[in-house]
């Protein structure tokens, strides 16, 4: 069976897509089973550089193919931020906690206490012997002030679909229908059923 390795250590994230993968014919690891290996460099400039720079890296490192996400959230008020900074929209080490409040904060300076807003997904798959094949997902929605909701990780608890669903009240089976992650990898299972039938 091939072997295919998610290019996370989020346990949240790989649960998910765990979940959307779990009828392909692939054994999925994580990067948890590879303690060893450094944190690839993001610096695209854009989701689909991040998850590509990702993919290529942890393929070459676990000498697997790989599949990597680059995600997050772009808020219209805050003109599009944190966008690719999102996973480290606080700093480095920030987690959803202290990213969450940032921005909260950023919000609060602009006198906002809602904007538009989208999630945005793109999907690498790097094979080892060099295929790329990448998708990509969204879903609009608006950012509120005001949490609600434990499910879901991230941004969740602010990023409501409608006047009182907010993606983390949502069950994880229905997140993987409608969110931006889960169109990508809607998108890409299509190209690797093809690829791998």
């Amino acid at each position: 069976m091939k072997k295919i390795v998610l290019a996370s250590k989020n346990l949240d994230k790989v649960k998910e897509m765990r979940l959307a993968l779990k009828d392909l014919p692939f054994e999925i690891l994580s990067l948890a089973d590879f303690a060893e290996i450094p944190d690839a460099i993001e610096d695209g400039a854009t989701f689909e550089d991040n998850a590509i720079i990702k993919a290529k890296f942890f393929s070459e490192q676990t000498n697997l193919a790989c599949l990597a996400d680059d995600s997050g959230l772009e808020v219209d008020a805050l003109g599009g931020l944190p966008g690719v900074h999102s996973a480290r929209f606080a700093g480095y080490h920030a987690d959803d906690n202290t990213n969450n409040q940032k921005l909260l904060d950023e919000l609060k300076k602009i006198g906002a206490t809602e904007s538009k807003a989208a999630y945005r997904c793109a999907l690498a798959f790097v094979d080892t012997d060099g295929t790329q094949i990448l998708t990509q997902g969204k879903v609009e929605g608006k950012i509120k002030t005001v949490a609600k909701g434990n499910g879901g990780f991230g941004y969740d608890p602010y990023f409501y679909l409608d006047a009182n669903k907010t993606m983390a009240k949502i069950s994880p089976a229905e997140k993987n229908n409608i969110s931006h992650r889960g169109a990508a990898l809607r998108e890409m299972i299509l190209k690797l059923k093809g690829r791998f039938r």
